[in-house]
C-alpha cells in the first residue's frame, strides 16, 4: 500500500471550537474534504491527467476518534481506496500532533467526481 500523502497540516485556533471548548466537527469535516481533493486530484495527475475539478460526490464514512484540542496541529493525509473513470474515492487519515504525542483523531472515506467546470457534467479522470 503506498505511503500516505500530507494534503493539508493546521494548528487548532480558539476560534474553531464549539461551545465546550473542542474542536467543532465540522471544522475537520471541512479541512477533511478540501484534503481529500487535493490528494485526489494530486493521483489523477501522478497518472498523466490533467488537474481535474473534483467536487464531492458523498462522505461514505466519518469516525471522530478523540477530541481535538486548540494548539494541535492537525494532519489530513490521504491515500486512494478506489478509482473509476469518473470518479476517486479517498480515504483521509487525521491526526492530532500535541507536543510529542500523535493522536489519530479521525478518519473517513469520501468519493469525488471530476466535472467539466463549465456544464458541471462528469468528465473522465484520464481523457477518454
Amino acid at each position: 500500500m503506498p505511503e500516505p500523502y500530507l494534503a493539508i497540516q493546521v494548528i487548532m485556533m480558539p476560534r474553531d471550537t464549539n461551545p465546550i471548548g473542542l474542536i467543532f466537527g465540522g471544522v475537520i469535516l471541512s479541512y477533511l474534504d478540501q484534503a481529500g481533493a487535493i490528494g485526489g486530484r494530486r493521483e489523477v495527475q501522478k497518472e498523466g491527467g490533467k488537474p481535474p475539478h473534483l467536487v464531492t460526490v458523498a462522505i461514505n464514512r466519518v469516525e471522530f476518534k478523540q477530541p481535538v484540542l486548540v494548539g494541535d496541529v492537525v494532519r489530513f493525509l490521504t491515500r486512494v481506496v478506489h478509482r473509476g473513470r469518473t470518479s476517486i474515492t479517498m480515504q483521509i487519515l487525521v491526526e492530532a500532533e500535541r507536543g510529542t504525542e500523535v493522536h489519530q483523531v479521525t478518519e473517513a472515506e469520501v468519493v469525488y467526481v471530476g466535472i467539466d467546470p463549465a456544464t458541471h457534467r462528469p468528465l473522465p479522470l484520464l481523457g477518454a
